[in-house]
């Protein structure tokens, strides 16, 4: 069969088939993954407000209940989304070299979204942990903390004095939620309706001509 006689649609969903499958195959659909999309060692997670931006990694320690845990499962970084609760390890590290010279302390509290434009976006419920104001010379903040339930968390590192909003420097995270879980569905299912549409394009293409060549 000449491939040039296919109609133009039916060559465009074959060729966005081919893309969705090859995309699905370097997402890990076709071999087992240790770590969730988003969650790639070589993950670059950046956060950024109006002044400052940093490069931040959270790690979750590997439940002492789990006896088949992987032993690397505790060098896999997340960004704002963990999949559960647990002893949690935080690293910032900081972009701009100027507030490496500035005293930065730390806060975990947990919080619930009000619906409302930022800084009013959240209310704060409780501290989970707090480190006092020290100089990273090194441009590395780290902390670790305790997390007992999923939720809604924000890790502020108050830069300075924090007598402005700015230098109240937020990340958001989401405890109990799988890394860019929604994303995949979306892309399996965007794969099955691509097949569905070539397939039966490829069925009326073939009825036309056994109706041609009947006539």
């Amino acid at each position: 069969m000449n491939i040039q006689r296919l109609p133009a649609f039916l060559i465009a969903g074959f060729l966005a088939c081919v893309f969705l499958l090859s995309g699905c195959d370097k997402l890990g659909f076709g071999a087992k993954q240790s770590n969730a999309l988003g969650n790639r060692p070589d993950l670059d997670c950046i956060i950024a407000n109006d002044f400052y931006a940093v490069h931040f990694s959270a790690y979750l320690q590997p439940s002492k209940d789990d006896k088949n845990v992987d032993p690397k499962a505790a060098f896999v970084p997340f960004c704002q989304k963990i999949p559960r609760a647990g002893k949690m390890f935080f690293t910032a590290d900081l972009i701009d070299r100027d507030i490496r010279t500035t005293p930065i302390g730390i806060r975990l509290v947990e919080v619930e979204k009000t619906g409302q434009k930022a800084p009013d976006d959240i209310r704060e419920i409780r501290t989970v942990t707090e480190i006092p104001s020290k100089l990273y010379p090194k441009g590395a903040v780290e902390a670790q903390a305790d997390v007992d339930k999923t939720g809604d968390y924000v890790l502020y590192l108050l830069i300075g004095e924090a007598m402005e909003e700015d230098d109240k420097f937020r990340v958001a995270l989401e405890v109990g939620v799988e890394p860019n879980g929604a994303d995949l569905p979306l892309i399996a299912i965007g794969g099955v309706v691509a097949l569905v549409l070539v397939v039966l394009g490829f069925l009326i293409y073939l009825h036309k001509r056994k109706s041609k060549a009947t006539a």
